[in-house]
Formats: structure tokens, C-alpha cells, sequence
């Protein structure tokens, strides 16, 4: 280190006041560099973790770097103040040239403090929705879900998004807060079969399917009720009643993890189809067209349904 500063000092010539703060300078790089060395040691000896040791790394990257810079400016603050008016004006250019990138720090701050979502959160902000997967300075990355594959599965695609997007987008959070969403599946059936034993069986199969969610969800509600105004009046499942141009419509309603929505839905489909072909009185409505012959001399017509 000392024969660093030698040969700057040999090639420009410096003060020995200027010396000292190269030296200054360079033991907190080297300090800032070993702490982050050591400290990222101990959390890979602690835990196996995946996203607590992506949380630390990415972190530390971020709040080292601010501390370095606040002792090296205080270890310069008579070289900076001297040139005081000259940086005032460049700080002002500099802001109005770097609008986007300064908007975008400002929304990383706001997401390191205020946590509107957090890595591996499921999230939707404006038209895009996917997992966070990366979080930093400028931008935070989704793993996009939905778009062309249906029941919010991911599509695969990697979607960059301003860090700025935070403080013109709403965003919506399936993650954190409260854990469960909402979820219908509608069955339509004919208005010739039985609706009252079709709409208990949905009940019973909807029931046993999902009863579990319903009971972590009703706990899980009265710790989001601390922090948020969240309450329902029922968290069972239910099924809705509902008559359509082509048959009688029972909606189950039921609560359920966002990332085994697809799942749970196959699952409750496949039950509803193997019990419905054990009844004869039970039909599924579907599109169909009706023709009626009429008595000689009058025309033939037809009927969409």
C-alpha cells in the first residue's frame, strides 16, 4: 500500500495532506471489500438457503457501497467544499440529464424500504405479472406468468421492469400480506337435469377438496388483519346459483394457493366428471342448435341454444 502511494506520489507530485487521503481512500476500499468478504462467509457457513443468501449478497451490494462512498467523502470534504459552486451546478445538469436513472434509485429505495414486494413474491404491476426474481438499482425482474398460457402458469419469458414503474403502476402483491386468492370454476348444467343434487355434490366435492385452504387461510387472515383492514365474513367454500340463456350456472367459490390454482382446478374437474357420469339426471349444457319441422305449407326453421 505505502509503495502505491510512493509512486503517485513520484509520478504527480502530491502534498503530503492529499497522500494521506489517497491512503485514507484506499484502507476503506480494502476495510468495505473484507467486511463483505467475511460477512458473506459466515451466511454461506449458516445457512443452505437459497433466498436468504441471495437476500445478504444482494444487500450487502447495495449498502457497502453507500458506506464507502460517505467516508470517502468525508475523508475529501475540504476538496469538495473548495469546489462547492462548481459541483452544485454539475449535481443540478446531472439531475436533469439522469431523470430516468435518478427516478429509478428512488424506486429501489422505496422497494428496499417500504417492501411492496419482496424476491420470489408473486406480483402484477400495470399489464405485466410473474415472480420476482431479481431486485436491483435500476430495475427488478419478473419470471412472467399468464399472457397466452392460461391459469397464471409461466410462460418462460424474462421481463426486465423499471425500478420507476412503482411510482406509476399499481401493483398488486398475491404473496405478501395475505397468502390466498380467491378462485371460481363455473359449471353449467342443463335446465333439464337436477340442479339441487347437482349443487350439493359440487358442495361436497369442493368441500373436501379445498377445506384444508380454508382453514389455513382463516389463520392466516387474523396476522394480515394486524398490518392490513383484510377481513371476510367466510372463508368456506361455497357454490353460487346462477340461470343462463343455456341452463342453470353453479359457481364454486373457494380460496386457494395463487401457484396451485391450475392444479386444484384439474383436480376439482376431474372429481365433478367422474361423479357426474354416475347420474343420468345430471347433464353438462353445452351449445347446440334445435330444428323444428312445421306442418305442410309452412316453413322449416332452426334454434340456436
Amino acid at each position: 500500500m505505502n509503495r502505491l502511494v510512493e509512486f503517485i506520489n513520484d509520478k504527480w507530485n502530491l502534498s503530503p495532506d492529499t497522500q494521506g487521503k489517497i491512503f485514507a481512500t484506499l484502507i476503506i476500499i480494502v476495510a468495505l471489500w473484507l467486511i463483505r468478504l467475511i460477512i458473506l462467509k459466515v451466511v454461506w457457513y449458516q445457512t443452505n438457503d437459497v433466498k436468504k443468501r441471495y437476500a445478504w449478497k444482494t444487500s450487502i451490494s447495495y449498502i457497502l457501497p453507500f458506506i464507502g462512498v460517505f467516508f470517502v467523502v468525508a475523508v475529501w470534504f475540504e476538496v469538495f467544499r473548495e469546489m462547492g459552486a462548481f459541483l452544485g451546478l454539475l449535481s443540478a445538469g446531472i439531475a436533469i440529464a439522469l431523470k430516468d436513472p435518478l427516478t429509478n434509485i428512488a424506486g429501489w429505495l422505496f422497494i428496499i424500504i417500504r417492501k411492496p414486494f419482496l424476491a420470489g413474491d408473486r406480483i402484477q404491476i400495470g399489464g405485466q405479472a410473474g415472480d420476482v426474481i431479481d431486485i436491483r438499482l435500476f430495475q427488478f425482474t419478473l419470471l412472467e406468468i399468464g399472457n397466452w398460457v392460461d391459469a397464471d402458469q409461466s410462460t418462460g419469458r424474462i421481463i426486465h421492469v423499471p425500478n420507476g414503474k412503482v411510482f406509476l403502476e399499481p401493483q398488486a402483491n398475491y404473496s405478501t400480506g395475505f397468502r390466498f386468492i380467491w378462485h371460481e370454476i363455473p359449471v353449467l348444467i342443463t335446465f333439464e337435469s337436477n340442479w339441487e343434487k347437482t349443487k350439493q355434490i359440487l358442495l361436497e366435492i369442493v368441500n373436501n377438496e379445498t377445506i384444508l385452504f380454508s382453514e389455513e387461510a382463516e389463520k392466516e387472515i387474523k396476522e394480515a388483519s394486524k398490518k392490513y383492514l383484510i377481513f371476510f365474513n367466510y372463508l368456506t367454500p361455497t357454490v353460487y346459483t346462477t340461470v343462463k340463456d343455456s341452463g342453470i350456472l353453479l359457481t364454486l367459490r373457494f380460496v386457494c394457493i395463487p401457484r396451485e390454482r391450475r392444479g386444484k382446478e384439474q383436480i376439482l374437474w376431474e372429481s365433478i366428471l367422474k361423479e357426474f357420469a354416475k347420474h343420468p339426471d345430471i347433464d353438462l349444457a353445452y351449445p347446440t342448435q334445435r330444428f323444428y319441422t312445421l306442418g305442410e305449407g309452412q316453413m322449416r326453421g332452426t334454434k340456436k341454444v
